[in-house]
């Protein structure tokens, strides 16, 4: 049931068979043997302890946070880069470049969906 609910975000890409049970099961228990397992501590009564798949989730949100930063600052650079060549453009200064720049745009363009 997970395999299916996590089908609709998934990234462009990947194969038809990531998302099957069988894989999805392979990948969580990798994640389990590679990550560490909380010490227990001793405490008052109700204390709540970490869980291993508290510290799965933590990592992978950490992650997914820094690929999604790193992501957006390149977005930036080029919308940056765009801006500046539009403006070069309009003020004349590109004119033997407009086949190459439009090709390049189309295919930034592409790449996004």
């Amino acid at each position: 049931s997970v395999s299916r609910a996590i089908k609709p975000f998934a990234e462009p890409g990947r194969p038809p068979d990531w998302f099957s049970q069988k894989h999805c099961a392979s990948q969580y228990s990798e994640l389990l043997e590679t990550t560490e397992t909380p010490k227990r501590k001793r405490g008052e009564k109700g204390e709540v302890v970490e869980t291993v798949e508290d510290v799965i989730v933590r990592k992978l949100t950490a992650e997914r946070v820094e690929e999604l930063k790193k992501m957006i600052k390149e977005t930036q650079e080029k919308y940056r880069q765009l801006k500046k060549d539009a403006e070069l453009i309009q003020a004349g200064h590109m004119d033997n470049r407009l086949e190459e720049l439009c090709n390049e745009i189309m295919m930034w363009v592409i790449s996004l969906f």
